[in-house]
């Protein structure tokens, strides 16, 4: 029988010695414990060869047995450990060959002290039960308890005894004897499994721990289907299916889904008091597993909290497993154990070989080294050697970047409404509670599905029955089955059905009402479609999201020399704190996983992604904006430019003052191209009656039958599309309805980007000529004046400003962010450092607000500073808020400076009008490139914002930018090519050439400046100008220290059947908890330019 050995007299020469250092709380043991080096003579050695007859090796040993498939036994980590355990003086290890353990009864197993033993697809777990029953050696890992590992049922249920958290579950057993355990209800968009119910997303487990089959189901909102998790192939983990259905055979568990924001983290115990965490990249993300240089899977050490490392003792302690590896899922603020895998070993990270064979030399010592009257004493712990990140010279560190940005390229949004009195509407509207707050929304795609069963069973009983008395009008109830007809399946974000109580039924209002009207109770139907994401605009946030990187400093390793490189790095390393915010709106919250897609390098289907890394907003009204409820202001404001744009006159300079007090270049020009608004609008129906010919004549071509349009659109949803337009846009009266300005400009300028193919006739005239109208109607609706464009500006956007203030001053306050473990992090310069990064994606409502918040809010006076004043010259040259608009503003940090100084802390805000319009030409308006002050100094310094010279070793540099004081000149007076960084910088990373560059509009402003700017925003903003949405929620009382009222951060939110309702969904758990820890923190701080960094 044989097996291997290593014993002190035969150790291994030449391994080396690595220098070791852990937590106060983490030591393993004293600086060597007691080990052996390889580099000491040991006693007698020099001698050894006069005096063999003293051999060490003839001393009592410690005898440590392996008993495992040889896969295991023979891996790179037990390798590494096990030459390590041997450098203990008394230690010999032994590894039970695997021809031995299947086929040798246990009596002839080799002889141990101490067995380290443990399951895996193969090993007879019954044979090494016996043998530790015969022999009764030290055991290591409980092999009892390894039976209870294998099954996730019994996992649960010991995670659940011993008090940890773990995410909401409920067991489906499919077993004939116990028929009560199985009981499945399975919905669209939930299953109840024995009376628990588990909306989309959730995971369903096989309760097998062996099958690694774990799928997770998304909601049909999200796009539905499902992601399935397998055990790695290769280079991927997971892959997505379009399949939305549940297992029908075997038993699993089904579980809450907790959103990580893509991350894993696995805890390796070694003991109860000893756990090393690394992170990866989640494999339900996009399933591909991140590999270096070396074919190995990216992962990164990072630290425990407190509480994370009582659950670390706790499951070591509770599963008898000494050696143990788990799953903790941070999600919301919390940590929860989602697996248990039992023996488990880190792999490539010598720090955790070092401490795992001292912490298990040591444990085998303490308890046999007595009984075995061994000379050994027990070491002392050693002390962590800190490690604390420095910058040098003049650096500045990124600390925090926000960037709020709108939606990519969709398509036109369309809008009917139908007033219906039928008994099966008011029977839908009844169901699902329609009554409680008089208005019902139906988005789901069963809810749709039972509209489109309606209408189909009234258009059939018109065709059978002529005489019916159905009160619906015939082409609006064809309208409504052929859009909710269209594409052949409901996704659930891409159309909706509204249904509004009128008690006296609707007068009559419009063209799209009936000419007569009937007393009685109505239901006013909208349908609204269209507004998807196109696949132009998947592309335009991918492609910014990846252009985004390079604001981000630094990078090495396997991203150097990337665009990029310095954002993956932050990110791969776990120093990036990062969270994405959406509205509720399909287009955004698709465009915000196209864009994170792109940011952090993923791959796949963006439905995994929008699960995981979006957050919905919409419960704090923080992106969402009830665009049915105008406030007064609005109200007033539409009014007035119905007024002016009726005047079938010139433009006198009395309509100039009203239309454009603030003389903006824009409007001027727009104004001076409209000329006469009703003659403008005459030009402008008359070519929609040609477009709608020339659509009718090729309907009418056969070779034009099969036609499909761009996004799969026919000719004839076309021609309904601008018929409705022509139908609106002038009513009976001859007057015409300059609300539907915004909505022709929107179909001619998708028609002319999308489908120039078709030909049609002066469509590049119908473009200029309603963009012109657009650009006076679109940014007027915000406001004329500046007080009005306050006004409205924060009815829209008032909680939003209140997060912005919140992300600044949290950022130097992160303690419950991963951070990456200092003494594992062998190439990583700044352990300590981490970007927090805040993505707010949103519509043109909110895009508009925010902007004008910052212009006339008084941030800066444009009498006294240059660089505002000329930033503000740009914007008025700036005619639309395009799709991709970004505003970003950018925090840093300089070390060097006194916490208490103003100019410890740097604010720059950048902005871009996004992207390029159809015919641009040579009127767009010129910025002054991004960070433009860089080239003050070009020669002395690196160009911030653009890459570093990657050829020199140095990881991760904090951005490089000069000392910042109040210029006495601008930096933005110089030669735009020249001496911005628009060549080199933003645009020469980004290779977006369908987006403007960001534009820098200031570039010298402190934190306290901003924050004083953001507070008295907020304070001096009357009550009257919350929408009631928020006020209802308002809290008496609750105030932040600086006065500043939350009360529009936790307001209610409405449901899909027009309930208000005050509770959290688990994607806002995060925010709500951002803003009370905020509360609480700052509760405690003299102020914010006094505390300790």
């Amino acid at each position: 029988m044989s097996h291997f050995e290593c014993r002190p007299g035969t150790g291994r020469g030449g391994l080396p010695r690595f220098l070791v250092g852990c937590d106060d709380d983490e030591s393993p043991g004293s600086e060597d414990g007691g080990m052996r080096s390889d580099s000491e003579p040991r006693d007698g050695e020099e001698e050894e060869e006069e005096e063999e007859e003293e051999d060490p090796s003839s001393e009592r040993q410690v005898v440590v047995g392996i008993c495992s498939m040889m896969k295991k036994s023979k891996s790179k980590p037990m390798t590494q450990i096990l030459e390590r355990l041997c450098k203990f003086e008394y230690i010999t290890v032994v590894i039970f060959p695997e021809e031995v353990i299947l086929s040798e009864p246990v009596d002839k197993w080799p002889l141990c002290d101490c067995l380290i033993s443990f399951h895996s697809k193969g090993f007879p777990l019954d044979k090494a039960v016996s043998y530790v029953q015969l022999r009764s050696p030290l055991l290591i890992n409980d092999l009892n308890m390894q039976y209870f590992i294998q099954d996730r049922r019994e996992v649960y249920r010991i995670l659940q005894e011993e008090g940890i958290d773990l995410p909401r579950y409920a067991v489906l057993n499919r077993d004939p004897d116990r028929p009560e355990e199985c009981n499945l209800v399975e919905c669209e968009d939930h299953v109840e499994v024995n009376g628990e119910v588990f909306h989309k997303p959730f995971v369903e487990k096989p309760v097998c721990a062996e099958d690694h089959n774990v799928y997770i189901y998304y909601p049909t909102s999200a796009g539905g289907g499902s992601q399935r998790l397998f055990r790695k192939i290769g280079s991927r983990s997971s892959v997505y299916s379009p399949e939305s259905s549940v297992r029908k055979t075997g038993s699993y568990i089904y579980e809450e889904f907790m959103p990580t924001d893509g991350t894993d983290v696995k805890v390796y115990t070694v003991g109860p008091d000893y756990a090393h965490a690394e992170a990866r990249k989640s494999p339900a993300l996009d399933g591909k597993v991140e590999r270096d240089s070396e074919g190995k899977e990216i992962r990164y050490p990072v630290m425990l909290t407190a509480m994370e490392k009582l659950v670390a003792r706790k499951v070591c302690l509770a599963f008898k497993q000494t050696v143990c590896g788990f799953d903790l899922l941070r999600a919301n603020g919390h940590s929860f154990v989602c697996d248990v895998n039992g023996f488990s070993f880190v792999k490539n990270s010598m720090k955790y070989y070092d401490d795992c064979a001292k912490v298990l030399g040591n444990m085998v010592m303490r308890e046999l080294a007595p009984q075995l009257h061994i000379p050994w004493s027990i070491p002392m712990e050693a002390e962590d050697i800190p490690i604390v990140p420095t910058t040098s010279g003049s650096m500045m560190e990124l600390r925090c970047v926000i960037a709020v940005v709108r939606h990519g390229d969709r398509t036109p949004k369309q809008k009917m409404k139908m007033e219906v009195r039928n008994a099966m509407f008011f029977d839908l509207f009844e169901k699902y509670g329609g009554y409680k707050s008089g208005k019902l929304k139906l988005k789901k795609p069963k809810q749709l599905q039972e509209v489109l069963d309606i209408a189909r069973q009234l258009l059939l009983e018109l065709v059978q029955h002529n005489d019916c008395e159905i009160e619906e009008k015939k082409s609006k109830l064809e309208q409504l089955k052929t859009v909710l007809e269209m594409y052949g399946h409901f996704s659930g974000i891409n159309r909706k059905v509204q249904l509004t109580y009128l008690p006296n039924g609707q007068p009559k209002a419009s063209s799209e009402e009936e000419d007569s009207q009937r007393e009685g109770p109505s239901l006013l139907l909208v349908l609204k479609w269209g507004g998807e994401l196109t696949p132009a605009g998947r592309v335009q946030a991918e492609e910014l999201g990846r252009a985004f990187r390079c604001m981000y400093p630094g990078g090495q390793g396997d991203y150097a020399g990337f665009p990029g490189c310095g954002l993956l790095r932050l990110h791969s390393t776990y120093r990036h704190d990062l969270k994405i915010y959406a509205s509720d709106e399909g287009r955004v919250q698709m465009t915000a996983a196209a864009f994170a897609k792109g940011l952090l390098a993923l791959e796949g289907e963006l439905t995994p992604i929008l699960v995981q890394m979006v957050k919905s907003a919409n419960m704090n009204g923080l992106l969402d904006s009830d665009s049915d409820s105008l406030t007064d202001c609005q109200q007033r404001v539409k009014t007035r430019l119905h007024e002016i744009m009726q005047k079938d006159r010139i433009f006198s300079e009395e309509d100039y003052q009203k239309l454009a007090p603030s003389c903006s270049l824009s409007l001027v020009n727009s104004m001076k191209i409209i000329s006469n608004p009703v003659s403008t609008c005459d030009k402008v129906y008359t070519l929609i009656q040609s477009l709608t010919r020339q659509i009718r004549k090729r309907l009418e071509d056969p070779k034009s039958a099969d036609l499909q349009l761009y996004h799969s659109e026919t000719l004839e949803l076309m021609l309904q599309r601008w018929s409705k337009l022509e139908r609106d846009f002038r009513t009976k009266s001859g007057r015409y309805d300059i609300s539907k300005i915004p909505d022709i400009y929107d179909c001619i300028k998708y028609d002319t980007q999308h489908n120039a193919s078709l030909g049609l006739e002066d469509t590049l005239e119908l473009l200029r000529l309603s963009r012109a109208l657009a650009d006076i109607i679109i940014p007027q609706e915000y406001g004329i004046n500046r007080e009005e464009k306050l006004d409205i500006a924060y009815a829209y956007c008032l909680p939003l400003v209140k997060k912005i203030q919140l992300d600044l001053q949290r950022t130097h306050e992160d303690e419950a962010v991963n951070k990456l473990h200092p003494l594992y992090s062998r190439g990583v310069m700044s352990p300590g450092r981490h970007v927090r990064t805040r993505l707010y994606f949103t519509s043109e409502s909110h895009v508009h607000s925010l902007l004008s918040i910052f212009r006339y809010g008084g941030l800066l006076n444009e009498e006294k500073d240059e660089q505002w004043k000329q930033a503000m010259d740009y914007l008025n040259a700036v005619s639309e808020l395009n799709y991709m608009t970004q505003i970003v503003i950018m925090l840093y940090e300089d070390n060097n400076k006194d916490p208490s100084s103003e100019e410890r802390f740097h604010v720059e805000l950048h902005f871009s009008p996004g992207v390029k319009g159809c015919e641009e030409g040579d009127n767009v308006p010129m910025g002054f490139g991004f960070r433009p002050a860089s080239s003050e100094n070009k020669e002395k310094q690196t160009d911030p914002g653009s890459l570093e010279d990657l050829s020199q070793d140095e990881p991760d540099r904090a951005v490089l930018i000069e000392p910042i004081s109040m210029q006495k000149r601008s930096p933005l007076i110089r030669n735009r090519k020249a001496g911005s960084m628009e060549v080199r910088g933003f645009e020469g990373c980004s290779m977006v050439p369908s987006i403007y560059p960001l534009e820098t509009l200031h570039n010298s402003l402190s934190l306290k400046q901003v924050d004083e700017f953001l507070t008295s925003s907020v304070s001096s903003t009357p009550s009257s100008l919350c929408p009631v949405r928020l006020q209802e929620s308002a809290v008496p009382g609750q105030l932040c220290p600086r006065g500043i009222c939350f009360h529009a951060l936790t307001c209610t939110q409405t449901t899909a059947s027009g309930v208000s309702s005050a509770s959290n969904t688990q994607t806002d758990g995060t925010y709500q908890e951002e803003v009370h820890a905020h509360a609480v923190k700052t509760s405690t701080k003299v102020g914010l330019f006094a505390c300790p960094i």
